[in-house]
């Protein structure tokens, strides 16, 4: 009997492709397009700042229950039906949001959407990641993350070019249109995993984890972090809106964050060569702090081009070098010490967005909002500086550049 030759396997390049566009539908249609979307239903539903809030926190909701089931799952099978239900799900949430004006659909439009984010995102990424590994290619995770600032980049396009042919349901039909044709090729591309052996660390490979402190640290950093992104990823296109001179620029400011976090992975990775990842951690804390209160001190449109800049080109490059490091420290178990540092990072998403929603309702601006958000990432960024104080007295810190790339790979295997 003549064997069968075995089925070829399918390029690096198209794998990372569905990887993408499962990013661009679960966090860019989503998710993030409901950003630039509350320009236009804020005016034609009378939604207001409060509500907007309220919706955003039921998201971040969403993505932390999501997060919290996805760590403690196992079989790998199991993890492909439930990352290929929430490309699903992606889909439905969208096409969920233009079938009533009514809080409660949309509150739960924004929470399902945001348990298809996490699938998307963790889940995906442990999936291509394990399909790298399996067949012998590079970790190129660098490149899948960009579908993140592309997927704002084209939820917002696709907000901007329905906006002057319909009212703010058609919009949002669009971009179910939209996802339903994203939906095709994340699902087809990604083959279906196998139950090959995996990679496992040494046995010696935790013997050089920080001690407790190092890692208090971090947790209290990436929570800091949390309230910075949900602040930004919520209320971008409002605050620029709300400056008297960039009244119709809020489109605008959000495809400058998509356009700059979409090769944010790849330049904070190779940044975190050259420096380590605590150091270059701590540049885009830093950088983040500036882009967060340019519009308290400026209202002008260079302002806020470089506000809408700086925080695309840090929001990702801070989650991607926390996974870097974890996985650095921690090599035996990542995924359980991302799971404790997401469930911070998850509270702060829920409670900024609320809080500041709340806070712009009472005073008409938000740069109360702002301000308070920069005073928590300064908290952020002085634990991270103590975290180098910490590694110098030997309990912990930053790896070599050899062991960071090494890292990067089990980091995401892990989690």
């Amino acid at each position: 009997m003549v064997s069968q030759p075995p089925a070829m396997s399918p390029r690096p390049i198209i794998v990372l492709a569905s990887g993408i566009c499962a990013l661009i539908l679960t966090m860019g249609v989503a998710r993030f397009a409901y950003t630039p979307m509350l320009a236009y239903m804020q005016p034609q539903t009378g939604m207001g700042d409060a509500l907007a809030g309220w919706l955003a926190g039921w998201n971040y909701l969403g993505y932390l229950s999501g997060v919290l089931l996805v760590t403690r799952l196992k079989d790998l099978m199991l993890k492909d039906r439930l990352y290929r239900l929430s490309l699903l799900l992606a889909v439905l949430t969208t096409a969920m949001m233009p079938l009533a004006d009514s809080a409660l659909i949309w509150g739960l439009s924004r929470y399902l959407a945001g348990l298809s984010t996490a699938g998307g995102l963790m889940l995906g990424s442990g999936l291509i990641l394990g399909w790298l590994i399996r067949h012998g290619h590079r970790n190129e995770l660098g490149l899948h993350f960009s579908g993140l600032g592309l997927g704002i980049v084209l939820g917002g396009l696709l907000v901007e070019l329905a906006a002057p042919h319909g009212d703010w349901r058609d919009q949002w039909w669009l971009l179910s249109a939209a996802g339903l044709v994203l939906l095709i090729p994340a699902w087809r591309w990604l083959p279906r995993p196998d139950q090959g052996p995996q990679r496992q660390p040494g046995a010696g490979a935790a013997a050089g984890e920080p001690g407790p402190l190092w890692l208090w640290l971090l947790q209290a950093a990436y929570l800091c972090a949390g309230f910075g992104y949900a602040i930004n990823a919520t209320f971008t296109v409002l605050i620029t809106e709300q400056q008297p001179t960039l009244s119709g620029q809020g489109g605008l400011m959000w495809l400058l964050v998509g356009l700059a976090a979409a090769p944010a992975p790849i330049l904070w990775d190779r940044l975190a060569r050259h420096w380590g990842y605590l150091r270059a951690l701590q540049l885009a804390y830093l950088l983040q702090i500036i882009g967060i209160l340019l519009p308290v001190f400026s209202g002008s449109l260079t302002a806020a081009v470089a506000s809408s800049l700086l925080f695309g080109l840090t929001f990702i490059g801070i989650v991607s070098l926390v996974l870097t490091m974890v996985g650095v420290r921690y090599p035996a178990y990542p995924a359980r010490i991302m799971a404790r540092l997401t469930v911070g990072y998850g509270v702060a998403q829920i409670v900024a967005p609320v809080v500041a929603g709340e806070l712009a309702e009472l005073s008409g601006t938000f740069n109360g909002s702002l301000i308070m958000v920069g005073a928590i990432m300064v908290i952020g960024l002085l634990c991270l500086l103590a975290m180098g104080r910490v590694a110098a007295r030997g309990d912990g810190g930053d790896s070599s550049r050899a062991d960071g790339r090494l890292g990067s790979r089990r980091a995401s295997a892990g989690g």
